[in-house]
């Protein structure tokens, strides 16, 4: 592909960078789907089945509770029985968002192989290329699929305005003036 010269960075290095996260953590995403939905299924039917056992449980046999006990048991039977669900519900759910981060953390560590790098810089422009230079802060190791993330993540903040201005105030407090057709970014964050 054709490298673009433009003073900014363009909607095809977004898309650039976004197919290629796509194409390294695709299956990252489809099997937390999978996990999760698997295990969302099989809790529901395992949600139906405990609630039917708490439904049909008989306290007939604790007459030796008094029968206001019992009472008060066959009432709040149903809320007891949805309280640990809603306990094991939870449970449930912190364990399948630890699995989901476990796995992201792990594909973020992932190394970039030298020809899928190749082929996401000669698609970007220099502006881009300079916020992937930003974001792969540690050059003593390899490009990882985080700091694509990263990258991904602070070109789509402006990043490269950033990066613009600083080189300005370096320049300026270096004693030389901006170099002409480097406007100063009207607002930064």
């Amino acid at each position: 592909m054709e490298q673009t010269t433009s003073a900014r960075p363009t909607a095809h290095d977004h898309a650039a960078l976004r197919n290629t996260l796509l194409k390294l953590t695709a299956s990252q995403k489809i099997l937390c789907i999978v996990v999760v939905a698997v295990v969302v299924i099989i809790w529901y039917d395992l949600l139906n089945r405990l609630i039917d056992f708490g439904g049909r449980m008989n306290y007939a046999g604790l007459n030796a509770l008094g029968a206001q006990v019992i009472d008060f048991l066959q009432r709040y039977n149903a809320f007891f029985w949805w309280g640990i669900v809603a306990l094991c519900s939870l449970l449930i759910l912190y364990l399948l968002v630890g699995f989901v981060n476990s796995t992201r953390r792990h594909v973020q560590r992932k190394i970039v192989k030298a020809d899928t790098f190749a082929e996401l810089v000669s698609q970007l422009s220099e502006p881009a290329k300079e916020v992937l230079r930003w974001a792969w802060a540690d050059t003593r190791h390899p490009v990882t699929v985080g700091d694509l993330q990263r990258a991904a993540h602070e070109l789509r903040q402006g990043r490269f305005d950033k990066i613009e201005l600083s080189r300005q105030h370096v320049q300026l407090l270096n004693g030389g003036p901006i170099a002409s057709g480097q406007d100063a970014p009207s607002t930064i964050s």
